[in-house]
């Protein structure tokens, strides 16, 4: 797959605050530390100036981590209440099936 078609990783936002921090408390380069994460320098940059920012404007990077897992636990909740709904129907055709 060549580098254009690659589809872009899409990263939680426990990840990025976990890599943030992780290149702002390390001894090493964040260019060393974006390549052990495995990602792009510039990525981490930008996450490193969104996620690094004084305490007032913290409280929006929370309410966007909510975000982000709230729409996580909906996706979960739709499959899940799938997964439920077609158990349910083979329950019925087999109950059929056993009578």
């Amino acid at each position: 797959m060549s580098e254009e078609t690659k589809k872009p990783n899409s990263y939680t936002s426990e990840f990025k605050e976990s890599a943030v921090k992780l290149a702002i408390e390390s001894d090493q380069p964040i260019a060393a530390t974006a390549r052990d994460l495995g990602v792009n320098v510039n990525t981490l940059h930008t996450w490193i100036s969104k996620y690094s920012k004084p305490k007032q404007q913290l409280a929006e990077t929370t309410d966007e981590h909510i975000y982000d897992e709230n729409k996580r636990l909906k996706k979960e909740l739709a499959r899940v209440t799938q997964e439920r709904d077609l158990l349910k129907k083979a329950t019925a055709y087999f109950a059929k099936e056993i009578r």
